[in-house]
């Protein structure tokens, strides 16, 4: 089969009407620059053959069960032809010319692993989405947040980050990387189940040499929230957990125990303070992430190993912004990206 430059995989599990939905401007605009895989997580709803009918050039990759977000991915990657693999989540409407930007970035620079769009909100679309934004960072403690969006403020996009920069990481909703370096890495960790598995993936690439850009020409609108509500206890679960696993996995050894000492004492305030606000299921889903995080640390301690290996960047600064966005962010009121230091806490 000929090479194709960008592979598109979408991953969907009983989302019907999100195809019918966002497919088609998926299709329309492009189609002509990339295959389309769909990876159909064991739907039940009718989904592949909808599919199989509506666009018969799609490739559909049936899985046995449902592998979620990471696994239905993985195991769609291995079919997908292209030098560059887009992970698009299925709930995102692209533009037109929204494709020739993220390969010219990743044809520019080989250092260059991974870039990702604009996303802008499909529901309110002046603003800026959540997931994704104009680009993912970390702050000094591992807390993410993004350019147009710290915790829950969201920006309206009125042109403040058109400007490409390289960042943490790229959202999951709209990913494209080099296919050579995804399965170098072997590909999503299927532990995190959900939420920040593309944070560890990008920290990954950076760690091995690589940068990880925003693209500020490519737009594409995103509906999201779907897999779990905001408000979920289980997102806070996953989130809380995720991201000590990710602090453990890819920290320097200089940095790991201060910084991760001092993550948990941050999350018992935030037990604290869920308590005292009877928040009592979320106080219970950050007690259950620590109690995770502890068990699992001899399994952690091989994976961290493992990836030591590869590792070739000597400090965490790339990844990891001086700040912590916590203090300026609920202490000092800075509620916008552009107001947050270059230096300092």
């Amino acid at each position: 089969m000929p090479e194709v430059s960008i592979s598109i995989i979408i991953v969907s599990w009983n989302a019907l009407l999100h195809l019918k939905t966002y497919l088609s401007s998926v299709w329309e605009h492009s189609h002509q620059d990339a295959e389309i895989i769909l990876a159909d997580n064991a739907s039940t709803d009718g989904s592949a053959a909808w599919v199989s009918e509506q666009f018969p050039e799609i490739r559909i990759v049936t899985l046995e069960k449902n592998f979620g977000y990471c696994g239905g991915n993985n195991r769609a990657a291995i079919h997908a032809r292209g030098k560059y693999l887009l992970f698009l989540n299925n709930d995102v409407e692209v533009t037109p010319g929204w494709l020739p930007p993220l390969a010219e970035m990743l044809d520019g620079d080989p250092r260059i692993a991974a870039v990702q769009p604009k996303l802008r909100s499909y529901t309110d679309p002046a603003f800026f989405e959540y997931a994704g934004a104009a680009g993912g960072f970390l702050d000094r403690f591992g807390y993410p947040l993004c350019r147009g969006r710290i915790f829950f403020t969201v920006e309206k996009d009125a042109g403040q980050y058109d400007d490409a920069c390289d960042i943490s990481w790229a959202s999951g909703a709209a990913l494209c990387i080099r296919s050579d370096r995804f399965r170098e890495i072997g590909g999503f960790d299927e532990s995190f189940e959900f939420h920040m598995e593309e944070i560890d993936l990008c920290w990954q690439l950076w760690n091995r040499g690589n940068r990880v850009r925003y693209c500020p020409e490519s737009t594409v609108f995103h509906l999201g929230g779907g897999s779990l509500p905001t408000d979920s206890p289980r997102k806070t679960y996953y989130n809380f957990r995720n991201s000590l696993k990710m602090l453990y996995k890819n920290s320097t050894p200089g940095n790991l125990w201060p910084r991760l000492l001092s993550r948990l004492a941050l999350d018992y305030i935030a037990i604290i303070r869920a308590l005292l606000t009877i928040r009592l299921r979320e106080a219970g889903a950050i007690m259950r992430a620590q109690f995770y995080f502890l068990r699992s640390l001899p399994g952690l301690r091989k994976k961290r190993k493992d990836l030591s290996i590869h590792r070739v960047t000597p400090s965490d600064i790339p990844v990891l912004q001086p700040y912590t966005v916590l203090w300026h962010y609920f202490i000092r009121k800075k509620k916008t990206f552009n107001q947050l230091p270059n230096t300092g806490i």
